[in-house]
């Protein structure tokens, strides 16, 4: 005979609607006694009707993501560890992690969004690789939907974010490469309307003027995040007659398909060229030689994105709250050659 909420009611010495609150997670009910009511249900083995809950509580107990790719990335290190981050954290709140992709921009990702919000399929969405002007932020802003981003947009809207200072602390990267002599730093980025891209370009300008190097439109080359855009890229940028020493990358992915461009045309890098990338992404010190980046807590920064848009889901923050994480500059063999860090 399966345990009921009854059953756990009469356990405990408590309401039925004491406990079924406390199970829904309510602010009504005392923290100590929703803990107590959670640890006696699991002992019990009581297990909630999924759907009558969701039903009772206009909820779907899902938090959504949509990755913004132009292919299926879910092997790309960076939103592997994202995605965990996500899940681990939704987990401990017992809802679940609902995952799709959309190729940014497209008619299809409009559709994405417009068939889980409408309809609750989600209770609310991350939103990644934000743009300068972005609709999603527009229109999720404007139905009044809980979402939190990794960046903000140029966008009239406040909302809930979890950033890096991309310009800080790409200049802090580029100022490393300058600190080591060199003189001709490449930058190889992505698309113009994102703000990572943005930013991470303008901290490489800004470090360029402040130590009076000249700006080569041509060591500025576009990448699409991948390590195919990036290998692609070093190579128009290692093709000119006099190429820079060292390539400063939007991301690690980008950095990645530079390292290959390199030994390809025989650089030794860290010699040769230096590489540098931005993100930290699992496996970034296992490449050859170990890339310097700039090390994000990717899998910190989501779930603590993914507790934000709980709380914002079950009413408990009233504020629009921005958060920014400190990263660390890494610097390994990719920049420094044979030389200790």
């Amino acid at each position: 005979m399966s345990i009921t909420i009854r059953d756990v009611a009469k356990r405990l010495n408590l309401s039925i609607t004491t406990v079924s609150r406390a199970l829904d997670g309510y602010d009504d009910v005392a923290e100590d006694t929703r803990r107590l009511v959670e640890e006696t249900a699991q002992q019990m083995g009581y297990v909630p009707n999924q759907a009558a809950r969701q039903l009772r509580r206009q909820r779907s107990d899902t938090i959504g993501y949509i990755l913004p790719a132009e292919k299926p990335s879910f092997s790309d290190p960076f939103f592997a560890e994202f995605i965990a981050g996500l899940g681990d954290e939704a987990s401990e709140y017992n809802l679940d992690l609902l995952v799709s992709t959309a190729v940014p921009g497209s008619p299809a990702e409009r559709r994405a969004y417009e068939r889980w919000t409408p309809g609750r399929k989600v209770d609310g969405l991350v939103l990644k690789r934000i743009r300068l002007t972005d609709w999603r932020v527009q229109y999720l802003s404007q139905m009044g939907f809980p979402f939190v981003a990794k960046e903000l947009s140029d966008d009239p809207y406040d909302y809930c974010s979890v950033e890096v200072d991309g310009q800080r602390w790409f200049k802090v990267l580029v100022d490393h490469l300058i600190s080591l002599g060199h003189r001709r730093i490449a930058y190889i980025g992505a698309a113009p309307d994102l703000r990572i891209q943005a930013d991470r370009l303008a901290g490489y300008q800004q470090a360029l003027e402040d130590a009076g190097l000249l700006k080569d439109s041509g060591f500025i080359q576009q990448g699409d995040l991948s390590a195919d855009g990036g290998y692609r890229a070093a190579q128009e940028i290692l093709s000119l007659p006099t190429p820079p020493t060292a390539i400063a990358c939007i991301d690690d992915m980008t950095a990645m398909g530079v390292l290959h461009a390199a030994h390809d045309c025989g650089l030794e890098v860290g010699q040769d060229l230096a590489v540098a990338g931005f993100d930290g992404i699992l496996g970034s010190e296992h490449t050859q030689p170990p890339l310097t980046t700039v090390n994000q807590p990717i899998y910190q920064i989501a779930r603590r994105m993914a507790a934000i848009l709980i709380s914002m889901i079950r009413g408990k923050l009233t504020t629009k709250e921005h958060v920014y994480i400190e990263p660390t500059l890494e610097i390994r063999q990719s920049t420094l050659g044979d030389r200790k860090p």
